[in-house]
């Protein structure tokens, strides 16, 4: 009657690219398979999608949203490390998506001491890597995603989508942008005249001060170790003398030490004589004359050097007070200006091109005011052009979605889509449109309110205002239904779809999400079997009681343990000990009431004979 999914206790969690998965494109398509392991309830299991409409069914609580919501991880969603199983040390959860040449493998893994971790094939990678690569393949459409219906900002966004508005959008929100940079750069010039005038005085003064100190960078540190030098002038006289005397036996200098009168450039001189003479003789004394003849040259050079740094020194008292007093100078700028030269010298650039804007600011002012004007003329343009284009998709988006609606139960003309401006306030940015002076944001000038009539005789009301939970969810399909078309998401996930709807509309619902399900991958959990008996895969979600712990598992469903989980579905089993003629088994073991099976079977064959009726999406 089934085909079990569940992976049994001894086997190693992991996925493979069943039959009916060939990859249809070199990007990544639609989900394959899901595989978890220590997820709450979930020990180990395996679920094996296929294309077209797949439902999952199962008593509350025995773990459908969970399922949605391990999908989501794999999509790179936020981790809650409470989902990890009791007593296990992480919880793992991989899906399969078609993709050429090889399958794309995402996979999370939530550790219980708090850590995750997140993989592409086997590349590890962050979350938000995870969620930017698969996470645009599937989308999951739950309570919150319908409350965004109710936004007059969602609803504006998915008439854009419909319309194929993004270019006309994206015009618009360029030329709200340069006019809101030059708006912004306008209002900086708006000034008291009183304070421009004293930030140019003072300008001007630090512009004056800086150029006339004509800074050189490095200038403070040369002129510190000339100080430093001068305050040991003497010194430094004297050792320089005792250089020279010991190099050369110059006049004036003083010699000290043993064999003063003795110098070393005579020493080298004598040495180059005789290597001289013993070259004529043996020329291996050549290379050693050589030396000492660059030796003696160098020991020339080194006595001028000694000279001249010597003579360098600073001894005059005033020259002295100089050098001070252009370091104090020095100083006092960099106090006020920089830490050094190069940051004085900056802050003056500054300054100056300041003073010179200054100086031209009511000119800048004028041409500022000028291309306001111009720029708002630009953003009435684009935004006309948008307004036009979103006027004539909101009746074709209300025609198609009202069509959609009445294949699920609803009265003709229930549904409208209403575009309409809002005029601008007394002080605030306005661009003409039609003849009013209109509000406009980067969006555009318009406000888009989806507007519902469920009942014949009342008014169109705002869908926030009047739409039941019921009555939303069939909107909400009716729109991700007509949008289909222009959507390439290869998966759609409807998480309580059902919510506030009963037996009555629920076929009209399953026979759309069929008919989604022949351009996507459509994954539904539903409670009602209305909705369930139109699945192409049907899966159950079960609890059972293994070594003393509760599990969840899947299992997927043939003909006939469909039409008893229909059967279940409708009615419920009946009580244990059931023997009445005709009566059949449940999967868990009850007896299921003939006439709900009969109910079942025909419904499943009701479900299988108007697809042949419907239009693909």
């Amino acid at each position: 009657m089934t085909d079990s999914l569940a992976i049994a206790a001894d086997r190693a969690p992991g996925v493979a690219l069943g039959p009916d998965a060939a990859p249809a494109a070199d990007r990544p398509g639609r989900l394959l398979e899901l595989a978890v392991s220590d997820l709450a309830l979930i020990d180990r299991l395996r679920l094996a999608l296929g294309p077209g409409l797949n439902v999952l069914t199962g008593e509350t609580g025995a773990g459908k949203s969970l399922i949605i919501d391990a999908l989501g991880l794999a999509l790179g969603a936020r981790a809650d490390l409470s989902l990890v199983r009791h007593g296990a040390d992480a919880a793992r959860v991989e899906a399969l998506f078609d993709r050429t040449p090889e399958a794309l493998i995402a996979t999370r893994e939530l550790s219980a001491s708090g850590r995750s971790a997140a993989r592409l094939d086997d590349e590890t990678v962050t979350a938000a890597r995870l969620a930017e690569t698969v996470g645009p393949l599937v989308e999951i459409h739950g309570q919150h995603e319908q409350s965004r219906l109710l936004d007059d900002r969602w609803q504006r966004d998915l008439l854009d989508s419909f319309g194929g508005h993004a270019g006309e959008r994206h015009a618009v929100a360029e030329a709200v942008g340069r006019w809101a940079e030059n708006r912004s750069a306008l209002a900086s010039l708006v000034a008291d005249p009183r304070e421009v005038s004293r930030r140019i005085e003072l300008l001007g003064h630090e512009v004056e001060e800086i150029q006339a100190a004509r800074l050189r960078v490095g200038e403070a540190e040369e002129l510190r170790r000339r100080l430093e030098a001068a305050r040991h002038g003497e010194a430094i006289a004297r050792g320089a003398a005792a250089i020279r005397a010991a190099i050369a036996g110059e006049a004036g200098s003083v010699a000290t030490g043993a064999g003063a009168d003795a110098t070393a450039r005579d020493a080298v001189a004598v040495a180059l004589r005789e290597a001289r003479a013993l070259a004529r003789v043996d020329p291996r004394f050549e290379a050693l004359a050589g030396r000492l003849a660059g030796l003696e040259a160098e020991l020339e050079d080194a006595a001028g050097e000694a000279r001249t740094l010597a003579e360098v020194i600073e001894h005059d008292a005033g020259a002295l007070a100089t050098i001070e007093d252009r370091l104090s100078a020095i100083y006092a700028l960099e106090r006020r200006y920089g830490e050094d030269e190069t940051a004085v010298l900056a802050h003056g650039e500054r300054a100056a091109e300041e003073l010179q804007r200054l100086g031209g600011i009511d000119e800048e002012r004028v041409r500022r005011q000028v291309d306001d004007a111009r720029l708002l003329l630009a953003v009435a343009t684009a935004a006309a052009e948008l307004s036009g284009r979103r006027s004539a998709a909101a009746a074709a988006l209300g025609e198609a979605v009202d069509g959609a609606l009445r294949a699920l139960g609803f009265r003709p003309g229930a549904f409208e889509v209403a575009v309409g401006r809002r005029i601008a306030g007394a002080h605030e940015a306005a661009i003409e449109l039609d003849g009013d002076a209109v509000a406009f944001d980067a969006t555009g000038a318009d406000e888009v309110v989806f507007r519902f009539a469920p009942n014949a005789g009342e008014p169109a009301r705002p869908l926030a205002k009047i739409a039941s939970g019921g009555e939303l969810s069939r909107v909400a399909l009716a729109i991700k239904q007509v949008l289909a078309a222009a959507d390439d998401t290869p998966t759609l996930v409807f998480d309580e779809v059902d919510a506030g709807i009963g037996a009555r509309t629920a076929d009209p619902v399953g026979r759309s999400l069929w008919s989604l399900g022949r351009s996507h991958e459509v994954i539904v959990v539903t409670h009602l079997a209305q909705i369930a008996a139109h699945a192409d895969a049907h899966f159950r979600i079960a609890k059972r009681e293994r070594d003393g712990r509760t599990v969840t598992e899947v299992l997927r469903l043939d003909r006939e343990g469909r039409i008893a989980e229909l059967a279940a579905m409708l009615g419920g089993a009946p009580a244990d000990g059931d023997t009445s003629p005709g009566a059949a088994a449940s999967m868990d073991g009850p007896a299921l009431a003939p006439s709900l099976v009969a109910s079942a079977r025909a419904l499943l064959e009701a479900a299988e004979a108007s697809h042949a009726r419907l239009p693909a999406a």
